[in-house]
C-alpha cells in the first residue's frame, strides 16, 4: 500500500500474488529426544511440517518439497493425505530461513512431506539458492534429496546438483515393491538403478538406499543376496529405517534384535549399512 507509485490496481495484484518477507511457523511440538517439529502454512487450508533435529556432532533439517504427495507408498502417512500442490522455491527456503534454529544448521534433507523429484524446477531453484556464492553458499556435500526415484527429473538433478542422492526402495523384489510403492509401476527401480549408476560416486558425493525394515515381509537372506547383487557394482550405503506404524496399515515394526540380524546379514553380504537412529516419534516426527 505504501508503494505509491504503482497504480492501485498494481498494488492490488503484487498483495493477492506475492508475499513479502518470511512465514513463521504456526505450531510448534518439541520431543524428549530435543527434536522439533513446525507447521508451517501453505495456502488455503493447506500445511507442510518440517522438522530440526539436533544430534552431538551436526544440526540437520528436514524439509517439504509439496503439500501431501500423489504417489501414495501404502507406509507413508504423508500419501494418504493425497497431492495438496506443490510448494515454490520460496516456500521451501522459508523452512530454513524462519526458524529459530536456522544458524545452528549443518545438514539439509529434503525428505519431509512430498516427492521433490516431482516439483524439480522449484526444489533446483531452492537447491541453487542453497548452495550458490551469491545465496547462502552451504556445501552441496551437506544436503541430501531423497527420492521414490522419477527418472526424467533424476537425470536433471544428477547432472545440474552435486547434492548426495537417497533412493526410496525398501525391497529389491518388483512384485513387492509394486505392493509398496504404486510408483514402481511407472518407474522401475531397476531402471532408476541403471540411471544412477551412470553418475560418478567415487568421490565425495553420496548415493545411499533407504529401506524401512517390515515385520517378516523385507529382511530375510533372501533379500540381502538380491541387494548384493544389485548394489555390488555401486558405492552406496544402505539406511534401515524402523517402521513407525500408521493407521489402517497392516505393516507391522520388526524388533531391534531382528533389524540387526538384518544388517549383520547386508554386511555379510560387503553391504555398508547402518540403522537409522529414530528422532521425534513421540510428535509424529520420525522417518519411517
Amino acid at each position: 500500500d505504501e508503494m505509491t507509485n504503482l497504480s492501485i490496481k498494481n498494488r492490488s495484484a503484487l498483495k493477492e500474488n506475492y508475499q513479502i518477507g518470511l512465514e513463521n511457523p504456526v505450531n510448534e511440538q518439541t520431543s524428549a529426544d530435543g527434536t522439533k517439529k513446525y507447521l508451517f502454512p501453505a495456502g488455503e487450508n493447506k500445511f507442510i511440517e518440517t522438522a530440526f533435529i539436533p544430534e552431538e556432532k551436526r544440526n540437520t533439517i528436514c524439509i517439504s518439497t509439496q503439500a501431501g504427495c500423489k504417489y501414495g507408498c501404502v507406509f507413508c502417512m504423508t500419501g494418504k493425505q493425497g497431492f495438496q500442490g506443490n510448494l515454490t522455491s520460496g516456500q521451501i527456503i522459508n523452512q530454513i530461513k524462519s526458524l529459530p534454529e536456522r544458524d545452528l544448521i549443518s545438514n539439509i534433507v529434503l525428505m519431509g512431506m512430498g516427492e521433490p523429484l516431482d516439483n524439480l524446477q522449484e526444489v533446483m531453484k531452492a537447491l541453487d539458492l542453497l548452495t550458490s556464492d551469491w545465496g547462502f553458499a552451504m556445501s552441496p556435500r551437506r544436503i541430501t534429496l531423497s527420492t521414490v526415484g522419477i527418472l526424467p527429473a533424476l537425470k536433471e538433478f544428477l547432472d545440474k546438483s552435486e547434492c548426495h542422492l537417497a533412493l526410496s526402495l525398501h525391497t529389491p523384489f518388483e512384485k513387492e515393491r509394486q505392493k509398496l510403492m504404486s510408483v514402481e509401476n511407472k518407474y522401475p527401480f531397476k531402471k532408476v538403478l541403471d540411471q544412477i549408476k551412470k553418475n560418478d560416486w567415487s568421490g565425495q558425493r553420496r548415493f545411499s538406499i533407504e529401506y524401512i525394515v517390515f515385520k517378516g515381509l523385507n529382511n530375510s537372506p533372501r533379500h540381502a543376496k538380491e541387494l548384493s547383487r544389485l548394489l555390488n557394482d555401486i558405492k552406496c550405503r544402505v539406511n534401515l529405517i524402523r517402521f513407525h506404524s500408521i493407521p489402517g496399515s497392516e505393516l507391522k515394526e520388526e524388533t531391534p534384535e531382528k533389524m540387526e540380524e538384518f544388517q549383520n546379514e547386508l554386511k555379510s553380504q560387503r553391504i555398508f549399512t547402518t540403522i537409522r537412529k529414530s528422532r521425534g516419534q513421540d510428535i509424529a516426527a520420525a522417518c519411517g
